[in-house]
């Protein structure tokens, strides 16, 4: 048996642990915000934080995070309270058909935790592995400009003044 810690509480997994830790996710936990794209690893709609790096958990089987501190993106926030990174993507309006966005949230809430002040470049880096051809990209860069403005995100250029 596999144990990881997901969105801080601890999780003894059944399945296979060679599974791809996006279906442990889905079908065994059933947590739905990362997403099935491609299943290759190449477009990033299944992006999950382990360890604070973002990973492609599609391509990553569950025994590689044994014991490790994975995050989802029902672990940022809810619907009710959304965290800093989801306030800024729905200000924005960042989001067009949604099938991508829950993997670019956590790729750049992994950027904003490391890099409190990313430049331009710097999202624009952290965010090419992901595909989108809704054409949001303009707000997806300001929602995330947003984010590491707001004195909630942790380790923004606000919150450290």
């Amino acid at each position: 048996m596999i144990t990881i810690s997901l969105n801080g509480a601890e999780h003894t997994i059944k399945s296979s642990p060679e599974t791809p830790l996006l279906y442990v996710l889905r079908d065994e936990l059933g947590l739905n915000g990362a997403k099935y794209g491609c299943g290759l690893g190449q477009c990033g709609a299944c992006t999950v934080i382990v360890d604070g790096k973002a990973i492609l958990s599609c391509v990553t089987p569950v025994m590689l995070v044994a014991s490790r501190s994975v995050i989802t993106l029902e672990g940022l926030g809810a619907a009710e309270n959304p965290s800093a990174i989801q306030r800024a993507f729905i200000a924005e309006q960042a989001a067009q058909c949604g099938y991508c966005i829950s993997g670019m949230i956590m790729r750049a809430k992994a950027l904003l935790d490391r890099s409190p002040s990313p430049s331009d470049a710097d999202i624009r880096a952290e965010l090419e592995p992901h595909l989108c051809r809704c054409g949001t990209h303009m707000r997806i860069l300001r929602a995330i400009r947003r984010a590491a403005l707001d004195p909630k995100t942790p380790n923004s250029a606000r919150a450290t003044q």
